[in-house]
């Protein structure tokens, strides 16, 4: 197994499979860069010509695009005032308002109809993270768990929220505002849309403060100024290169990515990449990464986040027995554990439709319920979620039997009966036992008084020894060598803790090689 994908404890030792699914054709414009917004201004613009930006004063070219038939906006913008006294505390918070004006450039009327959408922001639907971690039944209204989520379960529905309108017609030559949301200080708001028109149009996303009337919007878009916030301006030469994702201000091609896989569970359990990317396809090289027909020049050179893509992805699956379905994000190697998802997924198979909320750290495997496959039939399972914004993509879905799931989470639990053990050594001040001094390859000179003989002590008398009953001799624990410098001596797919006393190191070393040995036998390898 390479070690580019045994960051996944869960599929230690074994390999995913690539999807090749495809993305459809759908043009999508994503304002998501700036991702924090500090004042008023044009964010993303699709006509011709150029805005100039806050930071430096020079003009950058808008993504110019023309868009006809389907459609789809995303935007997902937070609100850090560069006013320090407009971020709330004992006054009044600022206010910003994030709007979607669509802009028709010909001479007749074009009309536009929403198939499904949704905009939210952080107050609206707060997020309660002690509450939401982990894997829930998703409830029929979730603003509890973020705008993100709250506006892609809507998608993942096929629901139009009722605060948006179901048809806008924009007169010859003029601007209307599609959409809109008002957004406090300190704020997140996110947005999905889904429509079609009847003719040519371009489309904008401002940023005002303290208003949110349809000419005053309207006039941002005409000063031609970009809101500040732009903080990859001086990193061009990095995005270009790939070394630095900054985040997305164009139009992306595809809103939905459709997969189908069969695979016969007697042959071993299935590993599939979901959202994945260059960095976390474990090892399978299929990159689900739709790209951009036009950017902003700080943008990123594609859509890497797929914030509002809708994945359907199909298993065939044969092989009967009881398998568990589960969602991981790999190991963040180096970093304290993130949250890494936080979303709705729909599962669909012969015992139904259900929809559960999943709040994932990186590094996490979680069970999104059992799979009870009969043998000698195909069974369909369908997985389905529209990726919202403040995850982070490159997530593995699995069906594994259930005694595997089981042995994972052994393994969990003898890590942290290490971390506990080490944090009790901590808290008894355990001090390690100092080493022996270096010896100096060159002697140390005598002194002048150092090759004179030392007075002998004189010999204390011994004590008369006292007897006592015999016991049986004790037997001390077998030595445990060291591990040599250099070398890793655990298992690629786990996290060890930095410092782990040996006797303990070696007993979870055996244990977890007596687990591999038995998952091998288990499956016939």
């Amino acid at each position: 197994m390479e070690q580019a994908y045994a960051y996944v404890p869960l599929m230690a030792g074994q390999g995913a499979r690539a999807l090749n699914g495809t993305f459809n054709n759908v043009p999508v414009l994503h304002s998501n860069q700036p991702e924090i917004v500090k004042g008023p201004g044009i964010l993303v613009n699709t006509t011709p010509g150029s805005a100039t930006a806050a930071e430096n004063n020079q003009p950058l070219r808008n993504a110019e695009f023309t868009f006809n038939g389907e459609f789809g906006i995303h935007m997902h913008h937070k609100y850090y005032p560069q006013d320090s006294s407009k971020l709330g505390g004992r006054r009044a918070r600022g206010l910003l308002t994030v709007a979607a004006i669509a802009i028709n450039p010909g001479n007749n009327p074009v009309t536009l109809k929403f198939k499904r959408g949704s905009v939210k922001n952080s107050f609206e639907a707060p997020y309660h993270p002690n509450r939401l971690m982990g894997v829930k039944p998703l409830g029929r209204r979730p603003w509890n768990t973020g705008p993100g989520d709250a506006t892609a379960v809507q998608m993942l529905r096929g629901e139009l929220d009722r605060k948006l309108p179901r048809e806008i017609t924009i007169p010859a030559r003029s601007r209307k505002v599609i959409v809109s949301s008002v957004l406090p200080a300190r704020g997140i708001m996110n947005g999905l849309l889904r429509g079609r028109s009847d003719g040519p149009f371009q489309l904008a996303v401002v940023a005002a403060e303290e208003t949110n009337q349809e000419q005053e919007l309207i006039a941002v878009l005409d000063s031609k100024r970009l809101a500040p916030g732009r903080i990859y301006l001086n990193r061009l030469n990095e995005i270009r290169t790939g070394k630095v994702f900054s985040r997305v201000a164009g139009v992306a091609l595809g809103d939905e990515y459709k997969a189908s896989i069969n695979h016969d569970l007697s042959q071993g359990a299935l590993h599939i990449p979901l959202t994945s990317t260059r960095k976390h396809h474990f090892g399978t090289r299929d990159i689900q990464v739709n790209q951009l027909s036009t950017r902003m020049i700080d943008s990123a050179l594609n859509n890497v986040g797929t914030y509002g893509v809708r994945f359907d992805v199909e298993m065939n699956l044969s092989g009967g027995g009881a398998h568990e379905l589960v969602l991981s994000h790999p190991v963040a190697s180096g970093r304290k554990p993130f949250t890494a998802f936080r979303g709705s997924i729909g599962i669909k198979s012969a015992e139904g439709y259900r929809e559960v909320h999943v709040g994932m750290k990186s590094g996490q495997s979680l069970p999104l319920g059992q799979i009870n496959t009969q043998a000698n039939v195909v069974n369909p399972v369908t997985v389905s979620v529209v990726y919202p914004a403040d995850a982070t993509p490159g997530h593995l879905l699995s069906v594994v039997p259930v005694t595997q799931l089981a042995l994972l989470r052994r393994r969990e639990e003898m890590l942290e009966a290490a971390r506990k053990a080490e944090e009790a050594a901590k808290k008894r001040k355990v001090v390690p036992p100092t080493p022996p001094p270096a010896i100096n390859a060159k002697p140390k000179p005598l002194q002048a008084n150092e090759n004179k003989p030392r007075p002998q002590a004189t010999p204390q008398p011994r004590p008369t020894p006292r007897t006592y009953p015999k016991r049986a001799p004790r037997i001390a624990p077998p030595a445990v060598a060291a591990p040599s410098s250099g070398t890793n001596q655990y298992p690629p797919a786990m996290i060890m803790p930095q410092r782990v006393n040996d006797s303990l190191e070696q007993r979870y070393r055996d244990a977890i090689k007596a687990q591999q040995d038995w998952l091998r036998r288990l499956q016939g390898r």
